[in-house]
């Protein structure tokens, strides 16, 4: 591992020198990139006992436009929150999903929204990656790409993204609160918050160097019905193939504001907004919802071993609305 400068953050005067590094949390992901000098920064910014005024970052807090939940709030605190569990369940069932108990027990809020793709060509410096080194071309596009993406790709990378809270926290409308260096705030939803990779794959979050994520915000008002299924090779503590997070209310046998986010499809978690729009209002069915799926899927594009996840993310989708909808297959 290159040598690195440790910094303890302390209070605001600390961030200001943060984007001369990187911030470290629970390091659940960057210190396994430094051990592999996927990424060599100089200086490590530790924000694990930071004080930042009226920016609580370890706890879980109710506010009238919904729940804040501060940027060092691990895992598995997250998932065992008894507001998160009564009022947003499809987010504990995803964060249940991912990793090990003793990753979760580490890994932050904050830090799980900006860990890296897993793509292992990302990770293995002797092959071609545009993603860790922009302009040496794309081994996965004809090599083993069973885990890859399908959705929103280019000609430069096709990595998926990895995390399964943030396939959650995009179908319950989340909003991301950060602190510049310079304490200068703002506030992103995760469609603004990730970038696709276009002809610039290694960006893959639209940050300044030191901003901070200090806070995700819940909406206070979500549809009741919600379900987040994984489909992956083993039953534990692997990545998936495919996700999906389904957020939707039924009001007089009509679908009311459906809301549908995908994993291990995309460079980001995918939102199905033309399904979204196109279920609004109908009334429940199983064609219905296989036809709206895959219309979604029309525009994706397989490399050859990841081909099977544009037929199997539409049937998934459509098992769960089946489900959450309570209707029988027609």
């Amino acid at each position: 591992m290159k040598p690195f400068d440790y910094v303890r953050v302390g209070g605001a005067e600390d961030l200001a020198q943060a984007s001369a590094g990187r911030f470290l949390a629970g390091g659940t992901n960057l210190i396994d990139l430094m051990k592999h000098e996927i990424e060599t920064p100089d200086r490590l910014f530790d924000i694990t006992r930071a004080d930042l005024p009226t920016q609580d970052l370890a706890s879980v807090e109710p506010r009238e436009d919904g729940l804040r939940i501060g940027a060092l709030v691990t895992n598995a605190d997250l998932a065992a929150s008894e507001q998160v569990r009564r009022r947003y369940p499809v987010l504990a069932e995803a964060l249940l999903s991912g990793a090990s108990p003793q990753l979760r027990n580490k890994a932050t809020t904050g830090g799980n929204l900006l860990q890296r793709t897993r793509c292992p060509y990302f990770y293995d410096r002797a092959r071609a990656c545009n993603k860790r080194q922009p302009g040496t071309g794309c081994d996965a596009m004809g090599g083993f790409n069973r885990m890859h993406a399908v959705l929103g790709t280019s000609e430069a990378c096709i990595a998926a993204h990895p995390s399964d809270m943030a396939v959650a926290m995009a179908a319950l409308d989340v909003r991301v609160e950060t602190r510049k260096a310079d304490g200068t705030k703002r506030s992103l939803s995760l469609d603004e918050l990730y970038r696709l990779p276009g002809d610039a794959p290694e960006k893959d979050h639209v940050l300044d160097p030191g901003e901070l994520i200090t806070a995700v915000v819940l909406p206070a008002q979500v549809p009741s019905r919600q379900a987040y299924r994984k489909v992956r090779d083993r039953a534990s503590y692997a990545f998936a193939l495919v996700s999906a997070a389904v957020v939707v209310e039924l009001d007089a046998g009509r679908i009311r504001n459906p809301r549908i986010a995908l994993g291990g499809v995309a460079p980001r978690p995918w939102r199905a907004r033309r399904a979204e729009t196109r279920l609004e209002g109908q009334a429940p069915s199983r064609a219905l919802f296989l036809q709206t799926m895959t219309e979604e899927f029309e525009a994706a594009r397989g490399h050859g071993h990841n081909d099977f996840k544009i037929d199997l993310a539409p049937r998934l989708v459509a098992d769960m609305l089946g489900e959450l909808t309570e209707t029988t297959h027609d």
